[in-house]
């Protein structure tokens, strides 16, 4: 099927589409650029766990990718740097090997200098190709999914620098100029009822549908699901503190077997981020007095599920959770605001608020295929669905996610004990 150049543009995934490919693709790249300023080189190498990257290699990683999957399929093209291509590869096995994910932090070469060198050169070459207008369909949608890639990795480079400088014992902030993220104040939590009904889910598969969707929100297709109530806002700090502070995390009955496992071995007691008087939280602008009416974040979902469930609640399917968001505009909270925190937000008691930005919200549901779901062709397909094992989808962004980004239908996934990302909950229960 053939789509036209403009139809690729429609689907660019940002509510005001640029003028051409080259302002949306140079957009997208200076605002890596504009994350990682505050960085210096010693900074821009941390790794603090197997599960982050440094942000060095998130610069290197996506200029990569554009090398990879848009320049590599002009006829003749010969990388920049071939010796590069298995360090910034990430597990893209069917290109080739890839260095060791928990050891991308021991790449003090290529320096720091020589990756934004790497980084300028492949942008002049996709600029000169679509000045050219050299770009054929494929390379087309290479870029597109390319600069939607580039954008989860600067939530990641954001999450992964925050986890670097606190686990420094100086705890540094990565910006000492973030406004403080003044909150409403987050009102008395309601439940919003919904009755039983056959809803669409997902999206059309890409890009034949008006608008950019991953591999994994596809196909559409309807999904009965029972009648139940939402809480309209996400959990607060407050109540998360009340969970605590009624020996939410001395209590097994409440835990999964493997939550329970991860708790003792990690000594967990609060949220990641939280001092042990549960006051403070360290934030990306350094130790902040902890604001309880803004949503609790930081959170694995073994933590979400426990507190659900001492709730006598539980968490939402993402199916309940995405027929909510269907009728509710993807605006909110989110990395353009400058906060780069949660914040409470005021808002009508009888509808749902925060569904986006602020905290992504930890689901009830495993990250698996929908009915007749296909990965894109060829290697690009290894980009979601190699992953369908051992992991819970979150919903909606965060404070960290650039705006345009998400949709209602987007699903993100990570394992259950994952909690460096900006994750919190929503409270679901049974009709």
């Amino acid at each position: 099927m053939q789509i036209s150049s403009a139809a690729l543009l429609k689907a660019s995934g940002t509510a005001t589409a640029p003028a051409t490919l080259a302002e949306r693709y140079g957009r997208v790249r200076r605002a890596s650029m504009a994350l990682a300023a505050p960085l210096s080189a010693e900074d821009a190498m941390l790794q603090s766990m197997p599960d982050a990257s440094p942000a060095k290699w998130h610069l290197a990683h996506t200029s990569w990718f554009f090398e990879q999957f848009v320049l590599g399929l002009q006829p003749g093209y010969r990388p920049l740097h071939p010796h590069w291509q298995a360090l910034f590869n990430s597990y893209y096995q069917s290109i080739g090997p890839a260095h060791a994910r928990a050891r991308r932090g021991l790449l003090s070469r290529p320096t720091l200098a020589q990756v934004l060198e790497y980084r300028a050169q492949v942008d002049e070459r996709i600029g000169r190709c679509l000045h050219a207008d050299a770009l054929d369909e494929p390379a087309q949608r290479h870029l597109l999914l390319g600069l939607q890639h580039e954008q989860q990795h600067q939530e990641l480079l954001l999450t992964d620098i925050k986890h670097a400088l606190w686990s420094n014992p100086l705890q540094p902030a990565y910006r000492d100029d973030l406004p403080p993220a003044a909150s409403d104040a987050a009102g008395s939590a309601c439940w919003l009822p919904f009755p039983e009904r056959i809803v669409e889910i997902g999206a059309p598969p890409w890009p034949a549908n008006a608008g950019f969707a991953y591999d994994n929100e596809s196909p559409r297709h309807r999904v009965l699901v029972p009648a139940h109530a939402l809480a309209n806002r996400p959990l607060s700090n407050a109540e998360y503190r009340a969970f605590i502070d009624d020996g939410g995390y001395r209590e097994p009955l409440l835990w999964m077997n493997d939550g329970w496992a991860q708790l003792q071995a990690g000594q967990w007691r609060h949220p990641l981020y939280w001092d042990d008087a549960l006051e403070r939280e360290y934030t990306l602008g350094g130790w902040r007095a902890l604001d309880p009416d803004a949503p609790v974040c930081h959170l694995g979902w073994y933590e979400a599920d426990a507190c659900a469930r001492w709730a006598g609640a539980r968490l939402p399917t993402e199916f309940e959770w995405e027929a909510a968001a269907a009728a509710c505009a993807p605006a909110g909270n989110f990395a353009d605001t400058g906060l780069l925190h949660p914040a409470a937000q005021a808002g009508d008691a009888g509808r749902p608020r925060q569904l986006f930005g602020d905290v992504w919200e930890w689901t009830a549901s495993a990250y698996g295929p929908y009915p007749g779901f296909r990965p894109l062709p060829g290697s690009a397909g290894e980009y979601n669905g190699k992953f369908m094992c051992g992991q819970q989808v979150l919903r909606g962004g965060s404070c960290a996610t650039p705006a345009g980004h998400v949709r209602a239908s987007y699903r993100n996934f990570f394992p259950p004990a994952a909690r460096w990302q900006f994750s919190g909950l929503r409270l679901a229960r049974d009709a």
